[in-house]
């Protein structure tokens, strides 16, 4: 056995130590689900979340003891009665009334002029709540029940609440039963298209098993990991995102390949060795690829990303883990008979089993287990699919005309990425159903900018003297001079008397371009002037939802190719010694690069340009979140690399066993068209869950997901990648002279070096 084949000895070594390999990923799992749970996760800080300025004036905050607290404000607001109105001021101190009785409120406070809206028809009652703004959420919910009383006791008035507390309590609810939802779907969704791609129950059963058990299991350890790197609110979704996926394909290669093993006539273990030493092989190289592409997250600049990555990684390499050892050690375990079992055949040998310990074997029985199920007559022994047979052969006959097509249709795809716009999210992007949300535009309406201030920090040995205080009168009087920043404008001191925090509520909604210009004015012409006639050594900084979306952006833009450089140049060195060709991986990496470019075009015009909002029930904001193109980029290129090496892997197989390349390109892709179409349909189906979610950001990842999925397995694998191959001939092998030093790391190696002369019993 070749000892650089790391697949094979894992697998050979699970077939014999089946027991052992199956009871240390059992234990494996449940340890991590008990550690996880009992050690709890650790999420990231308002400040850890946040990137230049922002990042600055939130560690300001934080390191000077300024306690900010949960602020919540209850709207009062009638269509036909003025706030001067008694039945009005009744309600209004019904309110107050009712607030001052609940122990979480503090610094109850209303009156002021910039609490009344223009119209005089709504009125704002403002506080804070006790404790840390952290757990504010947590302790929310019996404020929210007592609005909701005073609103059924105030028929012809709106009475609601909105805060940080209260729409951070709404968010998790949404993201919690979102999250339910997909975890509930994906599995059942996944066994059904293995089901049917295999034919078989337990084919199909096992890797989903295996890719759940790892996505428990990566869980566990993301909540270890969270205590040494926070962990952000949407690691566990992708933990699971790219658990089912990756797991699922893992496990889909190499079944798929032992299967073919089998019917050249490779019985018992031979056939097995024989997957382990080919696709088990391309199954570590793209594993590590997708690694790769993931690890190029901790380069993003951001603690959002690093917590996305490292529990991206962990499900990748505990999946990886699963596949090279558990599913081989299954496989040698159940043999070829059982794998191949639907449900009728299973129950019929498991009551097989139990009547024999009374010396009974009914025939019925005995023809029930051995009897193919309809779905296994209808799919028959053929193992490559005659649609993609046609297809190919296509794409292979005219090479040029299928090559200029494919990628003039992916470049149309892709233009509107030029006009690619990015935000952060907001509440206003919250499902429009949810009441928090009609609540936050109601406020926003007769008080704009209130609920979403920015934040001016600024810092020195003693901010209340009377110069500080003339630069704050200073400051209200310039802002509100330019007509986009509003009332109420106020100042908060903390206890040192060293920090103190400026409110300055916006023009427009947060995130739109109306709030961005306003936040231009205020750093620019603002605070500038009034900063200059301050002591030297003042220091300043801008924070709120506002200047975190800029400084988030500008973040991105200066890391992107920081984290391009990563993901593409490791990718190249890894299949550079993978293939040995300098063809291969610079190929591979524009097909991927199309591939991600059509994604981020049909994003665009879907959620900026606002197209199918009412099929995928969003409501457009004019942009694509922020975070996501970058992610897209290294997860969409992790995926594309685990099919390009699994079909380059048995091309390339091909080709050391002498076939010319035309019909070793043809041979190899219409042999693993199948499987290919079937893991992809696997990570659509589940990408397609995530795209049916309410939160915007995880339907424009699932959306952006599924389509640069059905892209790659379709039009790049099944046209592009053939025609082009056909094209360059021989030269896809071409390797310089000068890097002919390089060591061998073949995805699939001669399999006369690889597999045991003699089939392997095991107990």
């Amino acid at each position: 056995m070749n000892r650089y084949n790391f697949a094979a000895r894992a697998a050979r070594w699970s077939a014999l130590h089946w027991k052992t390999a199956v009871a240390v990923w059992i234990a494996f799992v449940a340890v991590a689900i008990g550690l996880g749970t009992t050690f709890g996760t650790q999420m990231l800080s308002v400040s850890e979340q946040s990137t230049g300025e922002t990042a600055q004036a939130e560690q300001i905050l934080a390191s000077a003891g300024f306690k900010t607290p949960a602020s919540e404000s209850v709207l009062v607001r009638s269509s036909t009665r003025t706030v001067v109105d008694p039945a009005f001021r009744s309600t209004v101190q019904s309110v107050l009334a009712k607030l001052r009785t609940m122990p979480q409120v503090t610094n109850l406070r209303t009156g002021a002029a910039g609490e009344v809206s223009k119209d005089r028809r709504a009125q704002l009652i403002e506080f804070d709540m006790k404790g840390k703004l952290d757990t504010a959420d947590a302790r929310v919910q019996p404020l929210l029940d007592a609005v909701a009383g005073l609103q059924k006791a105030s028929p012809g008035f709106t009475v609601a609440e909105f805060g940080f507390a209260s729409a951070t309590h709404e968010l998790s609810k949404t993201i919690d039963k979102d999250f339910q939802k997909a975890e509930k779907l994906s599995v059942p969704i996944t066994f059904l298209i293995l089901l049917i791609a295999f034919g078989a129950f337990v084919a199909a059963g096992v890797p989903v098993l295996l890719a759940f058990s790892a996505v428990l299991g990566s869980v566990g350890l993301s909540a270890l990991a969270s205590h040494a790197f926070h962990a952000s609110d949407a690691t566990q979704s992708v933990i699971l995102l790219m658990g089912m996926a990756v797991g699922v394909d893992y496990s889909l290669f190499y079944l798929k390949r032992e299967r073919e093993e089998r019917a050249a006539g490779h019985e018992g273990h031979e056939g097995l060795f024989r997957a382990a030493a080919t696709s088990g092989q391309a199954v570590l190289i793209s594993g590590f690829t997708v690694l790769i592409a993931m690890a190029g997250l901790l380069f993003a600049g951001t603690k959002i990303f690093t917590s996305i990555g490292i529990g991206a990684m962990l499900v990748v390499f505990t999946s990886l883990v699963g596949s090279l050892t558990v599913l081989p050690a299954l496989l040698g375990k159940l043999g070829d008979r059982y794998i191949e079992r639907g449900v009728r055949q299973v129950l019929a040998a498991g009551m097989l089993r139990f009547l024999r310990l009374f010396k009974s074997e009914p025939r019925w029985l005995l023809w029930l287990r051995e009897t193919p199920t309809l779905l296994q007559r209808v799919k028959g022994e053929r193992q490559e699919s005659r649609l993609w047979g046609f297809v190919i052969t296509r794409s292979m006959r005219r090479p040029a005309v299928a090559a200029v097509l494919s990628t003039a249709i992916l470049v149309v795809l892709a233009w509107p990425v030029l006009n690619l716009h990015t935000n952060l999210l907001s509440f206003t992007d919250l499902p429009k159903s949810l009441s928090i949300v009609k609540t936050y535009d109601t406020i926003q309406a007769s008080f704009p900018g209130s609920q979403d201030p920015v934040h001016l920090v600024v810092k020195a040995d003693d901010v209340t003297t009377p110069q500080f205080a003339e630069a704050y009168a200073e400051f209200k009087k310039r802002a509100l001079a330019t007509g986009v920043i509003h009332q109420p404008i106020r100042v908060s001191v903390n206890k040192a008397k060293t920090v103190a925090r400026v409110d300055f509520p916006l023009a427009g909604e947060g995130q739109d371009a109306t709030a961005v210009r306003a936040l231009t004015t205020l750093r620019t012409q603002v605070i500038p002037p009034v900063l200059a006639t301050l002591p030297a050594g003042t220091q300043q900084a801008v924070t709120g939802d506002t200047a975190a979306n800029v400084d988030f952006n500008k973040t991105m833009k200066s890391r992107a190719p920081i984290v391009f450089a990563f993901v593409l140049g490791f990718a190249f060195l890894l299949l550079l010694l993978t293939f040995r060709s300098i063809v291969i991986p610079i190929k591979a990496i524009i097909l991927n690069l199309l591939s991600v470019g059509a994604a981020y075009g049909v994003l665009v015009w879907i959620f900026q340009y606002g197209h199918l909002q009412g099929l995928l029930g969003f409501h457009s904001n004019g942009a694509v979140v922020t975070w996501l193109p970058l992610f897209l980029f290294t997860v969409l290129f992790g995926l594309s690399m685990d099919y390009h090496v699994f079909i380059l892997s048995r091309v390339k197989e091909l080709v050391d066993q002498g076939v010319p390349t035309d019909q070793a390109v043809e041979r190899g892709i219409r042999s693993t068209a199948s499987t290919v179409t079937s893991a992809a349909a696997v990570m659509i189906a589940v990408f397609a869950i995530f795209a049916s979610l309410r939160t915007l950001d995880i339907k424009q990842l699932g959306v952006g997901l599924a389509v640069a999925v059905l892209l790659d397995a379709t039009l790049i694998r099944g046209v592009l990648l053939p025609a082009a191959m056909k094209l360059l001939g021989d030269w896809n092998w071409y390797l310089p002279r000068w890097l002919e030093w390089m060591p061998r790391l073949n995805a699939e190696p001669k399999l006369h070096e690889d597999v045991p002369d003699a089939p392997v019993t095991v107990a």
